[in-house]
């Protein structure tokens, strides 16, 4: 019988992203990983290396799918800030990756992946500078991360959000998901004005 590896990567990838979003790095077992993807943990090993190497390609993977096919339509301000709100929607329908990029920051002295995820970052960097003409890199750069930040923090701080927005107390969850997100949009086309 034939190994299905591709099936067994992608298993040990859902359950990397499991087990490190609840339990954080430090937290998840080797033992927990293998058994939650149903493989003997030395798949693990020859997959990814290390647990360090599996949280990575974890990251590198989640990301992916965040950022890939969420480019910004149009140009000028109105076109960032909508951008924001697709990134917005992609993390509601995946919460688990602000908790990982929590864990990260908690948890490790470098970013995982760091290669990578800084080509990606590039990427979408040089798009913003084409999509508000006059833009310097740098400026880009900062703007990209200023709206990655925005949009994870409403995720990995939504107790805080419990706690600060107290106007909308007791209002369905959906409908203050999509509160926050209107805000946010405009937030950020202003960020995006100002830059």
């Amino acid at each position: 019988m034939a190994w299905d590896t591709a099936g067994t990567r992608r298993r040990l990838l859902d359950a990397g992203a499991r087990q490190f979003a609840a339990r954080g790095f430090a937290g998840t077992t080797m033992d927990a990983l293998s058994r939650d993807a149903g493989v003997n943990k030395e798949r693990v090993y020859a997959y990814f290396g290390d647990k360090r190497g599996l949280f990575g390609a974890v990251l590198a993977d989640r990301l992916g799918g965040l950022l890939d096919g969420a480019q910004v339509e149009g140009t000028g301000p109105a076109a960032v800030g909508a951008w924001a709100g697709e990134l917005f929607d992609r993390y509601r329908r995946t919460p688990d990756l602000a908790r990982l990029l929590a864990w990260e920051s908690l948890e490790l002295d470098e970013a995982a992946s760091a290669d990578h995820r800084a080509a990606t970052c590039r990427d979408r960097a040089t798009h913003l500078r084409a999509v508000l003409p006059g833009l310097d890199a740098a400026r880009a750069q900062h703007l990209l991360l200023s709206v990655v930040t925005l949009v994870t923090g409403w995720w990995t701080l939504a107790r805080l959000g419990d706690v600060v927005l107290t106007a909308g107390a007791g209002a369905d969850p959906d409908d203050a998901a999509d509160a926050r997100r209107a805000a946010l949009v405009a937030q950020v086309e202003a960020l995006a004005r100002a830059t």
